[in-house]
């Protein structure tokens, strides 16, 4: 059974007004929508609500408006390029709380979608406001949280309407914390964690965490280099944070003492200058990088015996890119390492789920992220989950 109630818990919903907060925070380039993927995450439990017959009422926040009404920021741009996903007509309701709600809720039918204006407009939203979470609760008969990406802050349409009405998690947010569960919650053992970016001060609640949970762990991009730093190796003018060095040593004797192994790579691709397939660029031992060399990416020797690591796991969590992925020839690792753990996946050898911008962006380049068993695109809250942190959206729904 499952800590929070789902769609599936909802019963007769024919009539009634379902206030359903969505991530529609979309990019948008000379007025279209340039990534339509979170219109289309939020298809399933709209569609799924209005078949039922519930008037939905979508909840979402478009940009920064600082509580302040700005036609820039306003949600009625995203009627047309959701309706357009939806195969449904989309009504758009200029308020999501009061008498302008109220009044456009009024001529809604069972089975009506409309968009309310931006939750952010009103300064109470991003304070969670109890007031505004009651004025959007006066609207709606029950509440639905599809919007994991939004999880992590606790705001009025976000938490604090969820003890205002009986709440719901959406089909979206239900697959999220399903995968979420069995990534780090309750995972088939040995666990393995990818963690690369640049620089371990952004993921240092991440690494402090994961030791005590995973069995491997994997550490790549600039971050690697400060590990290497801290081991005596001369990482040449490779980016590394040299003040973390006590840090990153912290760091190897709790996963020692939790039993659990890091990797670093033990080969490197390096070159003199950062671009495009330079002519300096060459693969080395770590400890052959020259001083006048920076450390890009991994090497095929540590690709490969990371392959073999994942390959004895039978979950995966992954955040962040292991080398300079987005200028070649410095994605060769991240590319390898991500078909290798999509090959594993398709075989049903290996449960891997893979979250925020950078790991999403490298798993498209490695033409692969459809092979995972789960793909977030959440960044924030998937960064916060990862750090153990809990998240109010979340919380929320389990009371």
């Amino acid at each position: 059974m499952k800590p929070f109630k789902t769609l599936d818990d909802m019963g007769d919903i024919h009539g009634k007004a379902v206030l359903v907060r969505e991530d529609l925070n979309v990019p948008m380039q000379d007025g279209s929508v340039s990534d339509d993927t979170r219109l289309r995450a939020a298809m399933p439990t709209i569609l799924e609500l209005a078949d039922r017959g519930a008037k939905v009422l979508i909840l979402a926040h478009f940009g920064r408006p600082k509580g302040q009404k700005n036609p820039e920021f306003s949600l009625s741009k995203i009627t047309r390029p959701l309706s357009a996903v939806l195969g449904r007509e989309v009504q758009f309701i200029p308020d999501c709380a009061g008498q302008g709600a109220v009044d456009g809720i009024a001529v809604m039918r069972p089975g009506d979608i409309a968009i309310l204006e931006n939750t952010r407009f009103h300064p109470g939203e991003e304070k969670n406001d109890p007031a505004l979470a009651e004025a959007m609760a006066a609207i709606g008969d029950l509440y639905v949280n599809d919007a994991f990406s939004a999880a992590h802050r606790a705001h009025a349409s976000t938490e604090g309407l969820a003890h205002k009405l009986p709440a719901f998690a959406g089909r979206s947010m239900e697959k999220e914390l399903d995968a979420l569960q069995a990534a780090l919650g309750e995972p088939v053992k040995p666990v393995a964690a990818v963690v690369g970016g640049a620089k371990v001060s952004t993921k240092l609640d991440v690494l402090n965490n994961l030791v005590a949970k995973v069995d491997h762990l994997i550490i790549g991009g600039g971050m690697a280099n400060t590990f290497l730093h801290a081991r005596g190796v001369d990482v040449g003018k490779s980016l590394c944070e040299k003040d973390l060095a006590d840090t990153a040593e912290a760091i190897f004797e709790a996963a020692d003492k939790a039993g659990c192994t890091i990797h670093l790579p033990y080969d490197v691709v390096v070159a003199k200058e950062f671009a495009a397939n330079p002519p300096s660029v060459r693969t080395c031992n770590v400890h052959e990088v020259a001083a006048d060399e920076m450390i890009l990416d991994i090497g095929p020797a540590a690709v490969e015996a990371l392959g073999d690591a994942i390959k004895n796991c039978r979950t995966l969590v992954w955040n962040g890119p292991l080398g300079a992925f987005e200028i070649a020839p410095f994605d060769k690792a991240t590319v390898a390492l991500a078909k290798t753990a999509a090959a594993l996946t398709k075989e049903g050898q290996l449960t891997s789920v893979a979250g925020g911008g950078d790991t999403v962006a490298a798993l498209n380049h490695a033409g692969v992220a459809g092979d995972f068993s789960f793909v977030s695109t959440a960044g924030g809250a998937f960064l916060e989950w990862m750090e153990g942190k809990e998240l109010p959206g979340v919380k929320a729904l389990m009371a």
